[in-house]
């Protein structure tokens, strides 16, 4: 039994990994550009970036890693998260101290493939370890709380913060929710509630990466390097929410059979 339990944690390891494949590139160029980029290059690093990140995505089309209906969804976010980081760097959330030329409202435009990477995280883990659920709530209610989350994202500045009653919506949409998964052959589950709040805490990780590779910095970080607040991993939860209800948009989240009962079929994916 422990052996096969080192087993199944090391393949839902390797398949996370896989499922990560567009953030932990953008993220190893974000690294690896802070390192190696010539300060006197022609391309400014940023723009670098963007390029790259439009090469990764098209890979990832290219050899059907990901679908066309799931890059329309991404492409959404990206949309969403572009106008987002347009406002918040303009309030003093955070800023990008690179200059560059490809910007929009002042932001480089590589800045929305980060949100993207979520994205496509969760559109490829979805496939790769066959999610489905038990006392999902429907699409068009966490939709609602997405439109709530995101309006919030904004509001907060000008009037009240609503973020701890949003999550207390959350935890009674999913609180009842569990997330069937298959790393190898066992057929595992957790809290959908709590796989949200482990993948907010991976991206609070990348998050410090990134700003101490000089990607964006807050206003903390401005005289030098110093960890993302933890607070921060509250602000992911809730857009990790939104990224959620995109990618369950298109793949319409499945009931988990009673045991004994065989599984609907779905289209199979090596992705």
């Amino acid at each position: 039994m422990i052996r096969a339990a080192i087993l199944e944690f090391w393949w839902f390891g390797l398949k996370q990994a896989w499922a990560c494949l567009f953030g932990g590139a953008l993220l190893a160029l974000i690294l690896g550009t802070y390192l190696f980029w010539p300060a006197d290059a022609a391309l400014a690093r940023y723009d670098f970036l963007f390029f790259g990140a439009i090469c990764i995505q098209g890979a990832l089309l290219a050899f059907k890693l990901e679908s066309w209906e799931e890059a329309k969804v991404i492409l959404i976010f990206h949309v969403v998260g572009t106008a987002m980081e347009i406002f918040k760097t303009h309030v003093g959330s955070w800023a990008y101290p690179e200059e560059n030329l490809i910007r929009l409202g002042g932001v480089p435009l590589f800045s929305g493939f980060m949100y993207s990477a979520v994205g496509s995280y969760l559109a490829r883990v979805w496939r790769i370890l066959d999610f489905r659920f038990t006392r999902h709530p429907p699409v068009w209610a966490i939709g609602l709380l997405s439109v709530a989350i995101y309006t919030n994202f904004f509001l907060h500045h000008f009037w009240w913060d609503f973020r701890y009653g949003l999550f207390v919506i959350a935890g009674l949409l999913w609180g009842r929710c569990w997330i069937y998964y298959t790393p190898h052959k066992m057929r595992l589950r957790m809290p959908l509630l709590l796989g949200f709040a482990l993948v907010a805490l991976f991206i609070w990780f990348a998050e410090n990466i990134g700003t101490f590779a000089g990607a964006w910095v807050y206003p903390h970080q401005f005289e030098g390097w110093r960890i993302v607040p933890i607070e921060k991993f509250g602000s992911w939860y809730l857009l990790m929410l939104i990224s959620f209800t995109l990618v369950a948009a298109i793949h319409k989240p499945a009931e988990e059979p009673a045991p004994g009962r065989a599984a609907a079929p779905q289209a199979a994916s090596a992705g």
